[in-house]
Parts: structure tokens; sequence; C-alpha cells
């Protein structure tokens, strides 16, 4: 279908507020998206919100911690931004992640992971790893279930929360029930029909996301499993999965083909693409209408993962 207006709006605004991506320096990108950044005026307000650092197999890793209610047990969501490895922090995801607290009736555990170039692969998805990890065996704190953990992300994010996936089945948990991928990035080639039909004009670009690249990978191996999931010999084993993709985004196309590989390696999966829509829509609620359909679409896969008590109907 045809481009959304509310998105070509959307794209002429970021267009006239800063330098592409990938033609000035990490610094002074990470400047030029705070400028970009479509802010919900009143985010929700959500019953506890604390923010912490946790063991890092580095450093100290930043985390915020978002509780919807004084429940004892409830499951927990961690939540990975998105911004290309070398973009994003803990007030980008904020909304979104108050709005699922919420929504969800889960504890949503949001991760500052490293960036790059300053930290390269494997920095972000071993400091992802870390989080789930520390959710699973110190999170009873905040009432965290640990037979009751998923991941999720979007874009970058989508790519730390399906590396993380492979990492925890491969490293024997901790055990997750369900993995929520919106546009990730799963494949290091940007070749595909979508990346060449939006390589331009639709907010993300093939040379913008070739920059993301190196900045992550530098001269190693980009196609190692856990940089780009797509690549890994099997994804038989991992948790359900829900994949949303947009249509006018370079990644469209390999997000649907990871919901495939998943969906041949008998993992439970619904993909949906939201036809109309561009790269970074499932964060503009109030700006894109689409954007609140995904979300409660995510929304329901997650209590539906969750089930038991504690979860919100």
């Amino acid at each position: 279908m045809p481009l959304d207006p509310a998105a070509r709006t959307v794209i002429d605004a970021f267009a006239a507020s800063g330098p592409p991506i990938g033609t000035v320096p990490a610094p002074a990108a990470r400047a030029a998206s705070l400028a970009r950044r479509l802010v919900i005026a009143n985010p929700e307000p959500v019953y506890q919100i604390t923010d912490r650092t946790i063991p890092g197999p580095a450093s100290a890793i930043p985390v915020r911690i978002y509780r919807p209610s004084e429940a004892a047990s409830l499951p927990a969501l961690i939540w990975f931004h998105g911004g290309g490895w070398v973009l994003g922090d803990l007030e980008m995801a904020d909304p979104t992640c108050r709005a699922l607290a919420n929504t969800v009736g889960c504890v949503v555990v949001s991760v500052d992971y490293r960036l790059a170039p300053e930290t390269p692969f494997p920095g972000a998805v071993e400091d992802a790893y870390a989080a789930v990890r520390w959710a699973a065996e110190h999170g009873a704190e905040y009432g965290i279930d640990a037979l009751r953990i998923a991941v999720g992300g979007d874009s970058a994010g989508g790519n730390l929360a399906a590396a993380v996936s492979l990492m925890a089945r491969d490293r024997s948990g901790p055990a997750l029930v369900h993995q929520a991928l919106i546009y990730p990035v799963t494949d290091h080639r940007l070749e595909t029909e979508s990346y060449h039909a939006n390589a331009e004009g639709f907010l993300l670009t093939r040379s913008g996301m070739r920059w993301f690249w190196e900045q992550y990978m530098g001269t190693q191996d980009w196609g190692q499993a856990y940089a780009a999931p797509l690549h890994a010999p099997s994804l038989a084993g991992l948790p359900a999965a829900t994949v949303i993709t947009a249509e006018y985004d370079p990644l469209r196309d390999e997000g649907e083909a990871f919901a495939a590989k998943l969906e041949a390696a008998d993992v439970p999966v619904t993909i949906t693409r939201y036809d109309g829509m561009i790269h970074g829509f499932f964060g503009m609620v109030g700006v894109l209408q689409p954007a609140g359909v995904a979300r409660a679409q995510v929304a329901a896969a997650l209590r539906q993962a969750f089930g038991g008590p504690g979860t919100a109907d």
C-alpha cells in the first residue's frame, strides 16, 4: 500500500533535523538523534521505576526497572533499545517500557548496554545476556519470577533479543518464554529486495545501515550468529517469537526471513508486516496510528506467553 502520509511527515521532520546517519562520527550522530526523538508529552505513570546498575562482563551495566504493581511475583520482559548498536539509551526506550509494563502487567528491565564503536561486538550482546542472567538469578528483589522471562527490542535491540535467545539456548539458560522482535536486524549482507527498494528516503537507509555494521563489527566476521542471527546453523529450541516488520523498511525482508527460519525449526512464531509503515514506527505512538496497534499486539503475545498469576487481563 502507499506510504502512510503521517510517516511521510515524520521522514521530512527527521531529514530537516540533522545530518544523515553515516555522514558524521558516532558522537555527532548521537547528538543529532536527541533532536529527532518523538517525545510523548505525558509518559504513562508506572507504580515503581528504579535506576540502578548490575554486574556486567566488563563494567557495571545501567538498567531501568519498571514495576507495574506491588505484586510479589511478576513475569519480566528484558528490553533492548534500538539505535544500530551506536545510538540510543534508557530515555529513548522509556515511553515504550512504561506502556509495556502497564499493559502486559510485567516487570520491564531496560538495558543500557555498551555502544559501538567505543565497544564493538560482542560487547553489546554480552551485556544483554548478562542482564538476562541477572534478572533470572537476582530479580526476585523486584518481584521477578525467574521462570517467566521474555526478551524484546526494536531494530538493533531486536537483533540483541534474538542473539540473546541463541546464547541462552547455547549456554544452558536462563530459560526464556518469548522473544518480541520489532523489525530486527538479522542479516549482514544488505542485499535483500527490501534493502534495494527502500535504500533511500524512508528514515533508515541502506548506507546508514552499512555504517552501523561498520561501527559495531569493524573488521570482524559480520556473519557470526550472535551478530547476524539469521546465519545461526539452527534455530531449533528457541523461545516462541513475535516478529513485527514495516513495509517501507530496509530490514523488512530479513526480519521475515528470520521468522520463516524459526517456523521451519518448529518454533512457534507470529509474523506481521505493517503496511505503509517505516522503520522506527513502533515507538511513535501518538504520531503513527499503527504503532498503537503493533504495541497492543506485542503486549497480547507477551501476556499469553507469561500466562498464570500476575499477568494483566
